[in-house]
């Protein structure tokens, strides 16, 4: 789930990452969706995973668009869902946003209390 701020309310949504690397996350985007102008008008979002056991991981971060055509293109290639909705990596309708995390942290299912992951150390 990525939450998101719109003007004073939050926002949450479920989303699919198109590329991780570490702790930073990279998800797609449509230019039409409410998201983009939340993001553009406050770029702290968090993202949380929850697994079959409940354990959980909340990434608090920044989000950026991604730029870099070497890594838009390898997320490209790789995406077929993308390419097929899309139809090239220059639709002006795609944004990929790259998550830069500010905080990480996991909790298992009942434990009651989030241990903070040193992610700067990976």
């Amino acid at each position: 789930m990525l939450a998101t701020i719109d003007s004073d309310q939050p926002r949450l949504r479920p989303v699919s990452p198109v590329r991780t690397e570490s702790f930073t996350i990279h998800v797609g985007n449509l230019r039409s969706y409410h998201k983009t102008r939340e993001i553009a008008n406050n770029p702290k979002v968090e993202l949380c995973y929850l697994d079959s056991d409940h354990n959980q991981v909340r990434i608090t971060g920044i989000a950026h668009i991604e730029t870099n055509r070497s890594v838009l293109e390898e997320i490209w290639n790789k995406n077929r869902l993308l390419q097929h909705y899309l139809g090239t990596i220059d639709n002006p309708d795609l944004i990929v946003y790259r998550i830069e995390p500010v905080r990480v942290r996991y909790m298992q299912e009942w434990a009651l209390e989030y241990i903070e992951i040193p992610f700067d150390k990976l």
